[in-house]
């Protein structure tokens, strides 16, 4: 009895868009893999959809008691996986630099190891707003440089560098506020 109420807890609806999230990498890859304004219209619009999961699947949870330690665990992971990927995909087509997607991910990997020490010294260190802005910026980046093309007068490719200019910035600052998190819980 009480696996099946875990079981129906970890399958619940916000922890199913954060599993779509993953489902959706392999179709943005796809669509950047095709030339031409369509197909990087398609991955935009599917790296835009499974950005606002992200979104709506914390909502969900909150707002309804779903929170579990699966959706703890899986909505940061696919969040970074989503992100960093597509941007590495992005750097042999020339839309996004390689060595600011390498401190994006650099940074990712050392908060996701400091966060999984603390958790095994029983300490939590909370996403921050700081984080989360991070996070908004990077996939709005991601969104723009997968569109790279001008749309209707708009240079999306221009438009995505600031935004991952500013996401980078956001992305040390919030980091830096991890590694604070971090050395406090550890010792005090």
């Amino acid at each position: 009895m009480k696996e099946d109420l875990q079981r129906k807890i970890a399958l619940n609806l916000p922890n199913a868009l954060t599993l779509a999230r993953f489902a959706t990498i392999p179709l943005v890859m796809l669509f950047l893999s095709f030339q031409g304004k369509w197909g990087s219209f398609l991955a935009a619009l599917f790296f835009g959809i499974a950005f606002l999961t992200d979104m709506l699947d914390g909502y969900l949870a909150r707002r309804y008691g779903e929170v579990t330690v699966l959706g703890k665990l899986l909505d940061p992971l696919a969040d970074k996986i989503l992100v960093c990927s597509i941007l590495i995909m992005l750097i042999p087509m020339g839309r996004a630099p390689a060595w600011i997607v390498m401190l994006i991910i650099v940074r990712e990997m050392a908060v996701t190891g400091l966060r999984g020490i603390a958790v095994s010294q029983g300490t939590v260190i909370q996403a921050s707003s700081l984080g989360k802005y991070k996070t908004v910026f990077q996939s709005i980046a991601t969104t723009f440089l997968c569109l790279h093309y001008e749309y209707t007068g708009i240079d999306f490719h221009a438009v995505g560098i600031v935004f991952l200019w500013i996401g980078l910035v956001l992305t040390w600052w919030s980091g830096w506020g991890y590694f604070k998190g971090f050395c406090k819980a550890l010792f005090t």
